[in-house]
């Protein structure tokens, strides 16, 4: 299975950058909730896997009722908002101000964590997603990548990456990055 390693301050940089530039737009579609977040980082993950071989953050994404989540992301969310009964939230809190499902940066990002290709993709799904409504992103992220996943479990990057249009070497190339990853672990 290929995976990535999560690296959580680039994670926490993209999140934070998400919910600037939605902000920025300054329309009732584009506030940054948990749902507009979690699918413009998807679609900007698909990008990236395609053109650059890697995700953004390592994150991986689950298929839950509503579209791809990222899960070490939700769960950073969660604890903000008080959902976790495990877990220092002290950090987290000093960046994000969640309210039910709306997140509210409370500093800039660290853009030197995230490279052009990150920013590319990021601001490609930001301009693509931000106007979109709940149930149109709900539909538009039900795509091959997720219905080939078993409900709440893991949606494969290889899949992912098919439908951001990777090429078979492009595909060959992800599994041997995320094959090194995992040796490097080791």
């Amino acid at each position: 299975m290929i995976r990535f390693r999560f690296d959580e301050e680039k994670a926490i940089a993209a999140v934070l950058y998400v919910c600037h530039r939605l902000l920025e737009s300054r329309n009732y579609n584009s506030k940054p909730g948990f749902h507009k977040i979690f699918k413009v980082l998807y679609f900007a993950d698909q990008k990236h896997l395609a053109r650059y071989g890697r995700p953004i953050s390592g994150d991986y994404y689950v298929a839950m009722e509503h579209g791809p989540v990222p899960s070490s992301i939700y769960d950073i969310l969660k604890l903000v908002r008080g959902e976790s009964l495990f877990g220092d939230d002290k950090e987290y809190r000093e960046l994000f101000e969640v309210q039910g499902h709306n997140v509210h940066p409370k500093q800039q990002p660290d853009l030197d964590l995230l490279s052009e290709s990150d920013l590319e993709c990021l601001d490609e799904s930001i301009k693509e997603n931000r106007l979109l409504s709940f149930g149109t992103l709900k539909n538009k992220s039900h795509d091959t990548a997720y219905c080939k996943a078993a409900k709440d479990d893991k949606i494969s990057f290889n899949e992912m990456a098919k439908v951001g249009g990777a090429n078979s070497s492009m595909l060959s190339y992800i599994r041997e990055v995320s094959e090194n990853e995992r040796l490097l672990d080791e």
